[in-house]
């Protein structure tokens, strides 16, 4: 009779806590959702830009999860546009890179291993598995750029022309700490980071 109290608190304890999991996923993921768009701005002429979010975590999963695009105008058609994230203690780390069109707008998206790589400071890896498949996973070796606010720059190849926007880098959530231990879990991510 002990055994079977102790099976149903179990399961009782288990289905709580995925409860509360379930509940900081849904939490976290429609807070973000509750804020518009920015837009690039059609009176203006001069260089411009804008990325959407213009908040993103540190957390991995999250991260990694996270579609970040950076938009621009009143740039010369046919040029090429790097993003460069700019932050305090020198930090600036390359993200992203754009085609000017015809209209003097680019779209430069950030890929994962620029997120990976110049955000979380990690790196990207994989094996083969026995059934031939390939599994790729994140291995963090060190820690990220620090939380903050940071500029993002857009430079034109071929011209002087800039143009800069803020993007905010928060620490990750209760809820995203979670889903990146059960990444390491899954084998997804793996933390290499020296322990204090």
């Amino acid at each position: 009779m002990f055994i079977t109290q102790k099976k149903r608190f179990s399961l009782l304890l288990l289905l709580a806590g995925l409860f509360v999991l379930v509940g900081s996923f849904l939490i976290s993921g429609c807070a973000t959702a509750l804020k518009a768009p920015a837009t690039l701005d059609p009176a203006v002429s001069k260089p411009q830009v804008i990325v959407n979010p213009d908040s993103i975590s540190l957390g991995v999963a999250a991260l990694t999860g996270t579609k970040i695009v950076f938009e621009g105008s009143g740039f010369k058609p046919g040029d090429s546009v790097f993003i460069t994230l700019i932050g305090a203690n020198e930090i600036k780390e390359a993200v992203a890179d754009g085609k000017v069109q015809a209209d003097g707008k680019f779209t430069a998206p950030v890929g994962t291993l620029a997120k990976v790589v110049g955000i979380l400071r990690g790196t990207v890896s994989g094996e083969t598995a026995k059934d031939g498949s390939y599994n790729q996973f994140i291995v963090i070796t060190q820690p990220p750029i620090p939380a903050g606010v940071y500029t993002a720059r857009a430079t034109s190849m071929l011209t002087d022309k800039t143009a800069e926007t803020k993007l905010t880098i928060e620490e990750p959530s209760f809820g995203e700490k979670v889903k990146d231990w059960l990444g390491g879990m899954l084998g997804k991510i793996v933390d290499k980071r020296p322990t204090k």
